[in-house]
């Protein structure tokens, strides 16, 4: 029987030992095509045959994230797998959860003045990342993935001696986790300055004290990799976005992180991404979804409108000639599209979300047009990737105090950058069909409000004959993404 060899290298890599052709067997099974790998200039210069490869055949190195997928390789194949110093890896914490919820219990939980209690979902998410040791959450949007965090947190810090790193992707959302952490703190005698450490441009990389860093990936992945190795734990926050290199390199300079969490709404549901991030932090664990959330009423009740405007045979005709690119700049900056967006929001009631994804020829002008259309008693704000930390935040505390407010947003900046728990409708004013940012997206209006949710999806039908034109092709995958997550829909039929 043909033999595979597995020793620990470190927490991040597993170093392989076998025969040649096997070793090409397993470069060639850890192995996979990039999304539009045909269409990125290496490819097309010959420098790449678009593939990434999980296995390094130089380095005989394999993600340890990938150990039970390397189990199911030998069982197929009949070969055999001899297992060195089993006893540091693939050998989880035996934590059992009534441990947990012991230790849970001594804890004083609250939202400032209300007292809360984990869900047992969460309790059930905690103690599977505790005891496995590496865990990618899949949970979505408003499923109180900040309190998972903050329970294994406070788990960490009591029964081990190590740093923890938390990764994030915007300053926007290390200041809310900094902050979430002070609300969950605030009748307890844990103190957040005490215990936690803020690093993001222009602020200092190094802490005396603080066991915990809340950090942005940009302000981190060029440091050397021993600034890496005082960490146990490593959390990666939308860890969906770690399969760019730059948070790969990160997560391979914590090599003596054992534990690994990564928490993330949804994937793209290519087999590349699933496995890069199983890589770097270990098995998908389904949470809960969002339907379960609402039937339980722990999230608002969602409707969606999607809303078709039908346009004129004489744009039809003329869009059906132009590039994807050159359909996007008719549609965003077509005067009657964004006067009917603008008036769409002023008929709402309460606090309503505008999601645009083009600063300059799109949110900007909503924006004017808002502004001279909204009356003086109604608060408008503007939120992109222009807009400073301290302004985010302020306008996300005085819109969870408002009743009416009208946020006209980048999705780049508002998906993941900034959370509202008081959210009551929110529009789609750019054709989209990413499915984490469509998910992410509402999910910022799902937290639990005073009422249910309201999303408008503006689709825009410029068919020509017999040819669909590319947004009307993503709202139909954006149906997709509705269908599939079974949320309730309409579509309405709108000229324009």
């Amino acid at each position: 029987m043909d033999v595979i060899e597995v020793q620990k290298k470190n927490e991040v890599f597993l170093h392989i030992k076998a025969d040649p052709s096997i070793e090409q067997e397993l470069t060639e099974h850890f192995c996979f095509f990039v999304p539009g790998y045909k269409f990125m200039p290496a490819y097309r210069n010959r420098m790449w045959d678009g593939k990434i490869r999980l296995f390094d055949l130089r380095k005989k190195t394999l993600y340890c994230g990938l150990y039970n997928l390397l189990k199911e390789f030998c069982d197929i194949r009949n070969y055999k797998l001899v297992i060195n110093e089993s006893q540091k890896y693939d050998t989880p914490d035996q934590l059992l959860k009534h441990d947990i919820e012991s230790f849970l219990s001594e804890l004083t939980l609250s939202v400032k003045e209300d007292d809360i209690t984990p869900r047992d979902y969460q309790l059930d998410a905690l103690s599977h990342s505790l005891h496995k040791q590496k865990a990618l959450l899949l949970s979505p949007t408003a499923s109180g993935k900040s309190l998972i965090i903050y329970l294994a947190v406070r788990y960490f810090l009591e029964h081990y001696n190590e740093s923890i790193l938390i990764l994030v992707p915007t300053t926007s959302l290390v200041e809310q986790m900094y902050s979430d952490f002070g609300d969950y703190s605030w009748k307890d005698s844990w103190n957040v300055d005490e215990h936690c450490h803020k690093i993001y441009s222009g602020r200092e990389k190094f802490s005396i004290n603080q066991r915990v860093i809340i950090s942005t990936w940009q302000s981190v992945y060029k440091l050397p990799a021993s600034w890496f190795q005082n960490f146990g734990m490593v959390v990666g926050d939308e860890a969906h976005n770690f399969k760019a290199k730059s948070l790969t390199s990160i997560m391979e300079k914590c090599t003596e992180a054992k534990y690994r969490m990564g928490t993330t709404g949804t994937l793209d549901g290519t087999q590349t991404h699933k496995l890069v991030l199983e890589g770097l932090f270990g098995p998908v664990y389904k949470v809960t979804t969002t339907k379960k959330l609402i039937d339980n009423k722990d999230l608002a009740q969602l409707d969606i409108d999607i809303l078709v405007l039908k346009y004129k045979d004489e744009y039809c005709k003329e869009v059906s000639q132009q590039k994807y690119q050159e359909e996007i700049d008719f549609i965003v900056k077509y005067q009657p599209r964004n006067r009917f967006i603008a008036n769409l929001a002023l008929d709402q009631k309460g606090n309503t979300l505008i999601l645009f994804n083009y600063v300059e020829k799109h949110g900007k002008p909503l924006h004017s047009l808002l502004q001279e259309k909204t009356p003086d008693n109604r608060k408008l704000f503007y939120v992109s990737g222009e807009t400073d930390v301290d302004t985010r935040e302020q306008i996300r505390a005085i819109t969870e105090k408002e009743n009416d407010a009208i946020i006209v947003a980048s999705i780049g900046t508002f998906s993941t950058g900034i959370n509202i728990k008081r959210l009551h409708n929110i529009i789609f004013a750019s054709p989209s069909k990413s499915q984490i940012r469509v998910l992410q997206s509402i999910g910022r209006g799902l937290r639990k409000s005073d009422r249910d949710t309201k999303i408008y999806d503006i689709a825009d039908d410029l068919h020509w004959k017999s040819n669909k034109n590319y947004t009307l092709q993503h709202a139909a995958e954006r149906v997709k993404i509705y269908s599939k997550e079974r949320f309730n829909y309409k579509l309405w039929d709108i000229n324009i």
